[in-house]
């Protein structure tokens, strides 16, 4: 396996995870550029999708230094090692599986992890993610981050899956130290239906901005590099 060096300092400046997912590899090439240009740093690339591994390969070949990039659904020791060997610098998993994250954590590869209910983070945390991804985030919305974060105030949370440009300053004045963003960023309108890049640079541009606007109203929310070291 190989592993990629994942910048944290261009992290900093914009923690959100662009979700890709059944996208064609060439409308994938062709809107990395744009995606760097409005700001965004860090995409990830669901292993589902049909050509997984070569987009991690080429994104994380062609763009090294600028774009963190990951894989996601990495659900078992197999899904990791197909993973980094494609050049993965970061994992995202839909669930808690102790195994995997263990594993990742000797590796000291970022590992995001999904869980949603209080004892599912805390696991999560307590085995090694880097950060616990709340999926899915849409259902119960960003009043749910914020009761999760009294008491586990010290667990870094991304909420995912429901995190549009309407709710964005919500989820983060709620507590979310970083998004999770599919669809809503990389919308199909303007990519399955023929490419508009224009189109989609100007939505990208737009919600880099709403992002940035509501980091800099709530700063002590921005996600840092901190993991758990507690034994299970």
């Amino acid at each position: 396996m190989q592993t990629n060096h994942f910048n944290w300092s261009i992290y900093a400046q914009m923690p959100v995870v662009g979700i890709v997912r059944n996208m064609h590899i060439s409308d994938f090439k062709a809107i990395l550029p744009s995606f760097l240009a409005a700001g965004f740093n860090t995409i990830e690339v669901t292993l589902n999708t049909r050509g997984a591994q070569e987009m991690i390969t080429y994104a994380a070949s062609n763009y090294q230094g600028r774009l963190n990039v990951g894989a996601g659904t990495v659900c078992s020791v197999k899904d990791v090692e197909l993973a980094l060997t494609a050049g993965a610098s970061f994992l995202v998993t839909p669930i808690v599986n102790k195994k995997v994250i263990k594993l990742v954590a000797k590796l000291q590869v970022p590992i995001f992890v999904g869980a949603l209910t209080p004892t599912e983070v805390y696991k999560a945390w307590q085995y090694g993610a880097t950060m616990v991804k709340i999926f899915p985030a849409g259902t119960l919305g960003a009043k749910y981050i914020k009761e999760l974060k009294a008491p586990l105030h010290h667990i870094k949370l991304m909420p995912t899956g429901g995190v549009d440009i309407g709710t964005v300053s919500h989820f983060i004045q709620a507590g979310a130290s970083a998004l999770g963003i599919g669809s809503p960023l990389f919308l199909q309108a303007y990519i399955n239906e023929g490419l508009q890049l224009d189109k989609l640079s100007e939505h990208f541009e737009l919600f880099a901005n709403t992002i940035k606007e509501a980091y800099r109203a709530h700063p002590a929310q921005r996600f840092t590099n901190q993991t758990s070291t507690d034994e299970d």
